[in-house]
């Protein structure tokens, strides 16, 4: 007998690779396509979310919307807390059936706990299906024994045991049952997609990438027009400068928004490789930037406060400053660092930017050189990324300061020498930062150091024009080594302790003795490297605080850049 059946769309913003929505097809009478705008993602203080990437997702379900047209039904766009919106639909409706794709997120996983109740309470069935990422990635810590992988290593070897992840699912049916004619709340007024504007903001969208299926399509289909590239890609090697014609897929929001299925580039990847033997492997490769991705949705989904440091098993317990200037000054692009500044500006404009310039800029606010906590440049990314994912975002700001997964800390990104590697004449800087494009490139980086009359000449007068350093690079990464080293040796003590601890069975409790080496496994992740890098960093800093404090004028000044250089140099090798 056919069913009334409800697709609720979330993200997954597709036709393809759909199982949901097949499954919404099957049998059914009548399919009402839903979106839910959830005033959560507007009103949450600690989720703020900007006009970019707002408008992305309106793009995207506007393209969503003309996709089902062309099938023969249309997208409803409703308004409210999915909890109290469902509940009346479903009975309005005489729903039977209600087909979602699955979501990982904290929040996600706690609303559609209470959606769960609801509609058992209704008799509505649900239908759940993985599709956002490439496995179901708590399947993946069942094959691990029930123990997490915290390294893209052990990641990779389990991925590889387990084998390729599910091929896409078959295209959507040429024609999808539409909602029942004058059907309640379905009017096309009330259903509509909105503009950013009605949803208030005031502020228009300046991106260059516009959001939907098509558009994710279509990007993916001109990276695969030349395929030795897809096979010869090598993340590190591509270009932050790059701005007129990215260096990378910039696939990344439609795979954030689920405009582009995570199992059909994967797919698409595979069938280029099957005929280039020498492409290149994870996690360098385009293949490894999904792994990469999905490595930490597994982590991320497994990690009790993964998007924070308080309470967080895997992240290190820095004490770091807070300084609500400097984070202006980093968030507003005005730290006197044009090529810091340049990146976050294309940020706030574009919604995105290059890996390496993320590299740059998280490392330049946390352990580089600011020594803010790496959950404030989390939030700024969360709020300008238009590709800004929970758990990649959180993952990748603790790889940064040095806090989980990387623990190199006395690898400092230079906010001078890095962006000079690949753009000697500062076009990036000059686009982006159009008060100094008129600098001569030999100032260009260090815009400070130019001569009065040089200043002049370029119309940009520092200190007046545009800002000077709000710290020395020189002394600050330096200092902010010293204190990543104090928080690593206090991070091997703690587990010191807890080891002491768990000897001794807490105190004599059975019940946290047990719990003991589980706890006590995490924090030996987070601190495993203290012991081994500490020789290497006293060396390091000695030999570079020796070496400065024996140089006195111009030698020292010309000293401490070579300095700096040595020091930074290796980290765009490693990272």
């Amino acid at each position: 007998m056919a069913e009334n059946k409800v697709m609720w769309f979330r993200k997954g913003l597709r036709l393809h690779d759909n199982p949901a929505l097949l499954e919404a097809c099957k049998d059914a009478a009548s399919v009402y396509p839903i979106y839910i705008l959830d005033p959560y993602f507007l009103t949450n203080t600690d989720y703020k979310v900007g006009v970019n990437r707002y408008n992305f997702l309106l793009e995207s379900l506007a393209d969503l919307d003309e996709s089902l047209k062309a099938r023969g039904s249309r997208l409803l766009v409703l308004r409210g807390k999915p909890e109290e919106v469902l509940p009346r639909v479903l009975k309005d409706w005489s729903i039977s059936t209600l087909c979602f794709e699955v979501d990982t997120e904290p929040y996600a996983k706690a609303r559609d706990a209470r959606v769960a109740a609801m509609a058992s309470s209704q008799g509505v069935n649900l239908r759940s299906f993985v599709s956002h990422t490439l496995y179901d990635t708590a399947s993946i810590v069942r094959r691990n024994g029930g123990k997490v992988p915290l390294t893209m290593g052990s990641f990779n070897s389990l991925v590889d045991r387990i084998g390729d992840p599910p091929a896409p699912a078959p295209g959507p049916p040429s024609a999808i049952p539409p909602p029942a004619e004058g059907a309640a709340g379905t009017a096309a007024a009330e259903t509509r997609v909105p503009t950013c504007a009605e949803m208030g903001f005031k502020d228009a969208p300046t991106s260059v990438f516009k959001g939907g299926e098509t558009a994710a399509l279509a990007r993916l289909n001109a990276a695969f027009a030349d395929p030795k590239w897809v096979a010869g890609f090598q993340k590190p090697d591509t270009n932050p400068s790059d701005f007129l014609k990215p260096s990378t897929t910039v696939l990344s929001p439609y795979l954030k928004f689920g405009c582009l299925s995570a199992r059909l580039f994967h797919h698409r990847i595979l069938e280029v490789y099957k005929t280039h033997s020498g492409h290149s492997t994870p996690p360098q490769s385009l293949r490894g930037q999904l792994l990469w991705r999905e490595f930490f949705y597994t982590v991320g989904e497994h990690t009790p406060n993964f998007q924070k440091m308080e309470g967080n098993a895997i992240c290190r317990q820095v004490p770091w400053d807070t300084n609500p200037e400097f984070l202006a000054a980093f968030k507003e692009g005005r730290t006197g660092f044009p090529w810091i500044d340049a990146i976050m500006v294309q940020l706030r404009e574009w919604g995105w930017m290059h890996h390496l310039a993320r590299h740059s800029v998280a490392c330049f606010l946390t352990r580089g050189d600011l020594y803010l906590s790496w959950e404030e440049g989390r939030d700024v990314f969360e709020e300008l990324l238009i590709d800004g994912d929970f758990f990649v975002n959180s993952a990748n700001w603790m790889w940064l300061s040095a806090s989980a997964f990387f623990n190199q800390y006395f690898r400092v990104y230079s906010p001078i020498k890095f962006g000079q590697k690949y753009d000697k004449e500062g076009k990036f800087i000059r686009n982006f930062l159009p008060v100094l494009k008129d600098m001569p490139a030999k100032y260009i980086y260090e815009p400070w150091t130019a001569p009065l009359e040089v200043q002049r000449k370029a119309k940009c007068i520092i200190g007046v024009d545009y800002p000077h350093p709000i710290v020395d690079h020189a002394i600050a990464h330096k200092e902010g080594i010293r204190r990543m080293a104090l928080a690593y040796k206090a991070g091997k003590a703690d587990v010191d302790e807890d080891d002491s601890k768990a000897a001794a069975g807490d105190n004599g409790s059975p019940a946290a003795a047990k719990k003991a080496p589980v706890k006590r496994a995490a924090k030996k992740v987070v601190a495993a490297a203290a012991s081994v890098v500490e020789k290497a960093v006293s060396a390091a800093a000695g030999a570079a605080s020796a070496a400065t404090e024996a140089l006195t004028g111009a030698k020292a000044k010309r000293q401490r850049t070579l300095l700096e250089t040595g020091v930074t140099k290796t980290a765009a090798k490693a990272e």
